[in-house]
């Protein structure tokens, strides 16, 4: 009588299996004999790994972790086993790659301060910074930039220029057009959200001629001078010297000497400035009234020891007060160029004053610094501007008499 034939028992793995491996000096591999290719590697510590080991598309021997024994049972690796296995004979990855997380506005803009602004100091590029940081990344930051559409922007300017006015609202515009712009060179598929005008200030309006009448100089100045604040000092400033609204705002202590030259910080870039000035009394008085704000360099000094800002809104109740509409900060710039004019100043000085850049042949070859036609120039400037505010027929208040540096 013949032994009867045992059925040889089927071999498997299970998650019981997988836990039970004895644990070597060294590590190994135990093979799955339900799925050639795949098995666990054991190592002499911590938990073991599931691995697959074929040969891919190039013959080469490819290594692939599938997972960790403590997170994935068994068949969930034999599962993704099976997958890798397929993509390798293909040639392709072990894995399908991951989706590329679409750039964010906040890194976008963040590179672009980085490779554009910074790279190539660009002179404006602290100001669009501001703007976008104020205006556009509170709203957007996380949103993917290249998924912002022409609809988006325009329901954003809107929403800054209700709030804000239509010329902050255009700052915005050209901030994102200029990031914009960046981002296009460095994106194959980006194309750019702009169109032809979505400026909310008209091409008249920008090309401005606005200056003051006497009689508007004459209520602002007042307004100016009875708010008794920062703003109010910072305007008289900058009517009396006509430089331009970053230059007076940035004025630091250390820029004035005790006979009242004030040598003008120059940037990185920069066309020209009108360099060092000898400022006239009535605007020194002025300055030496500002108080000195412990650890802030500047003579207008804003919030944190920064130097002022708060323009819109600062300006804003500024015209308020004083009953004149119509005019900015620059009008400003532009009404001292008129006044230095009607004072008999000559244009090529006056126009050193504001300092701005002489062209052509003159600018070539006169070298000649100026200092003390500027000066007279502005003594000129800060009389006219004096007697424009008394001559209201009574009341007649001077401007403040000059004093001391602390």
């Amino acid at each position: 009588m013949s032994e009867p034939t045992r059925r040889e028992r089927r071999k498997t793995l299970s998650d019981k299996q997988v836990a039970g491996l004895p644990r070597r000096r060294r590590r190994y591999f135990h093979p799955d004999p339900e799925l050639p290719s795949h098995g666990v590697r054991v190592l002499p510590l911590g938990p073991s790994s599931f691995y697959v080991i074929a040969r891919d598309a190039f013959r080469k021997q490819r290594w692939v972790k599938i997972g960790s024994t403590a997170e994935l049972t068994i068949e969930d690796s034999r599962e993704q086993a099976r997958v890798v296995l397929k993509r390798l004979k293909a040639g392709l990855d072990p894995f399908e790659p991951p989706p590329v997380q679409p750039d964010t506005v906040a890194d976008v803009v963040a590179t672009w301060v980085k490779r554009h602004v910074e790279a190539k100091g660009l002179r404006t590029g602290d100001e669009l910074q501001r703007v976008l940081e104020r205006h556009v990344l509170p709203h957007w930051s996380t949103r993917a930039f290249a998924e912002i559409r022409r609809s988006d922007i325009a329901r954003l300017c809107d929403a800054v220029e209700d709030k804000h006015g239509a010329w902050v609202a255009d700052s915005v515009l050209a901030a994102l057009r200029s990031v914009s712009s960046w981002y296009a060179t460095r994106n194959d598929n980006y194309t750019p959200p702009f169109v032809k005008n979505m400026r909310r200030v008209p091409a008249s309006a920008r090309k401005r001629s606005r200056t003051l009448t006497d009689a508007e100089l004459r209520n602002v100045w007042k307004a100016a001078e009875a708010s008794d604040d920062v703003y109010g000092a910072f305007v008289r400033v900058a009517l009396l010297c006509g430089q331009r609204r970053a230059k007076v705002a940035t004025m630091k202590w250390s820029d004035l000497a005790e006979d009242g030259s004030w040598t003008i910080a120059t940037t990185p870039r920069e066309k020209g400035n009108a360099g060092a000035l000898k400022l006239p009394a009535q605007a020194m008085a002025i300055i030496r009234a500002q108080p000195h704000v412990h650890g802030s360099p500047y003579v207008f000094t804003g919030s944190h020891n920064d130097a002022i800002g708060g323009f819109s809104t600062r300006h804003s109740a500024l015209k308020a007060r004083a009953g004149v509409e119509g005019f900015s900060i620059h009008d400003l710039r532009r009404c001292a160029r008129s006044l230095l004019s009607r004072a008999g100043v000559q244009p090529h000085v006056a126009e050193r004053v504001l300092g701005h850049v002489v062209g052509g042949v003159e600018g070539v070859y006169d070298v000649h610094r100026y200092d003390a036609e500027k000066a007279t120039a502005l003594r000129k400037l800060a009389a006219l501007i004096e007697k424009i505010v008394n001559d209201d027929g009574d009341n007649v208040v001077p401007l403040h008499a000059p004093a001391a540096l602390p």
